[in-house]
């Protein structure tokens, strides 16, 4: 519906409380963002009617609140101290395959593994091949399960070892959180695309792909999870040990490239990502803007008698708007932030309208605009990407039907021109309005019915992440470069592995 590059996933693990199932249940609410299509929750308990450790396990399509909306399902079904849990958005494997809803379990010689995956591996096509010569049959389509079959044919003995066996063979943008019969693993990709942060409550600890699921169930951010790190969390790690750490080679010539998507468009504002908060950094690249494109270069000659309105296409990109009109006011350049928009946050994104003919009426669905804000006025508005246009041209024409002066439209990351092949679902590169239009800005504009439309530059997006959270790492920028980090198999299709 929105016309947003899709999100990853969410995951969520902790390990030794006795409302594990809990708080990865109210940590996955917090992460719904990350992935609307399926929920699951896996949880670990020694049973001593049969003598052995037990893993169960909850999981189906839809929302959190839908998919866990029995209470008896924490009671009866997902008993024990440990669990992990995992929102989806499929990324590789068809979101329609039930066999895809992670976490996915399995019992092996070393007893029962269960794992969540955010991300998508690189190289998932030559070990899919490799196990299919030797004649293992796969579950799902997903590109998880093959981490689970890399553990479970190690000839290693001792199941870390299994494990960072698997791990030294894959590649690309994966955080993974993994639940064996008496350990929490979790594990960040040595480039470190994803956040995956380390947290701790009643004694506990937890991990989460980012901390407003901690803030959810009032637990202590500890730190990031480190590019490479393997944390592993057992009986040892209590209050007065740190968890185990082993750590994940890169590969050769490769350093760190964080995900920037995450702080322009898909993490939460209220979240610490990457050692930051994500409000401070969009506010900065709101701020950059205003600098690259100040107000009396957007707006020539304003005859209204008025202060242009600043505002933003909510939510994500309230804060960006914020730092641009404080900027703006800041460089002398006066103009007055507001709420032109209004957004209907009970829009799920399978909704339907009856007789529904296009999707101009989906975006009528979510959003409206506020006549009295806009109407007579110079309009910024002020968004965080625009993939295929086509809902920027909805909004502007509902904008326009206020009589608006003018409309300007900038936006706080610079034009997508690459797909992603971390994790990250976006449209083919033709699909692009950027390459529709061969970067051509003012035709660009033109598609999407606006006066004028302006960018921030690619240079001036990393300088204002970094300037904002002076961390030492690199971040990837390959939807807005085309410079990958580390090297993908082309044309791999997200439902090549389907049956039908």
């Amino acid at each position: 519906m929105s016309d947003k590059p899709r999100e990853y996933c969410g995951i969520y693990g902790i390990y030794n409380h006795p409302d594990a199932a809990l708080h990865t249940y109210y940590g996955l609410h917090a992460l719904q963002h990350r992935g609307q299509e399926s929920a699951g929750i896996v949880t670990s308990y020694f049973d001593d009617d049969k003598g052995r450790y037990s893993m169960p396990a909850y999981k189906d399509f839809g929302l959190v609140l839908n998919v866990f909306s029995k209470s008896k399902v924490f009671k009866k079904i997902l008993r024990g101290k440990n669990a992990i849990g995992h929102n989806r958005y499929s990324t590789s494997g068809s979101s329609k395959n039930p066999a895809n809803i992670q976490p996915f379990r399995v019992h092996y010689r070393n007893g029962n593994l269960a794992i969540g995956h955010n991300g998508n591996l690189s190289n998932a096509k030559q070990i899919r091949e490799r196990f299919r010569k030797e004649g293992v049959l796969f579950q799902s389509t997903s590109d998880t399960e093959l981490i689970l079959h890399l553990i479970s044919h190690s000839d290693k003995e001792d199941q870390m070892e299994q494990i960072m066996d698997a791990l030294e063979q894959i590649e690309g943008a994966y955080c993974l959180v993994i639940l064996t019969d008496d350990k929490l693993i979790a594990v960040r990709d040595p480039n470190g695309f994803r956040p995956l942060a380390l947290g701790k409550v009643d004694g506990a600890y937890c991990v989460s792909s980012e901390t407003c699921a901690f803030d959810i169930n009032n637990a202590e951010y500890i730190r990031d999870v480190q590019p490479g790190e393997v944390i592993v969390i057992d009986k040892d790690a209590d209050e007065s040990n740190e968890p185990k750490s082993y750590f994940i080679p890169p590969q050769e010539g490769t350093g760190t490239s964080q995900c920037i998507f995450e702080y322009v468009y898909f993490s939460r504002p209220d979240s610490k990502i990457f050692g930051e908060m994500v409000d401070k950094i969009r506010r900065n690249l709101g701020k950059q803007l205003a600098k690259e494109h100040p107000l009396t270069d957007v707006v020539k000659n304003n005859t209204t008698g008025k202060k242009p309105v600043v505002i933003s296409v909510p939510d994500s990109s309230n804060t960006a708007a914020l730092g641009y009109a404080s900027e703006s006011n800041k460089l002398g350049n006066d103009c007055k932030y507001d709420i032109g928009l209004i957004r209907n946050h009970y829009v799920g994104r399978t909704f339907i309208s009856p007789g529904q003919k296009s999707r101009e009426q989906k975006v009528r669905t979510k959003f409206n605009p506020v006549r009295g804000v806009i109407e007579g006025r110079v309009v910024i508005i002020v968004d965080d990407s625009i993939v295929r246009g086509t809902t920027s041209r909805y909004l502007v024409d509902m904008i326009r039907e206020c009589n608006p002066a003018e409309i300007h439209f900038l936006v706080s990351s610079p034009p997508i021109i690459s797909p992603c092949y971390y994790g990250m679902d976006f449209p083919t590169p033709n699909e692009l309005i950027a390459n529709k239009f061969d970067r051509d800005i003012e035709k660009m504009a033109e598609e999407i019915g606006v006066d004028s439309l302006r960018y921030l530059s690619a240079d001036g997006l990393v300088d204002a992440v970094k300037e904002a959270n002076p961390s030492g790492h690199d971040y990837c920028t390959a939807c807005f470069t085309g410079n990958y980090p580390v090297p993908v198999n082309f044309g791999v299709e997200k439902e090549e592995n389907e049956l039908v």
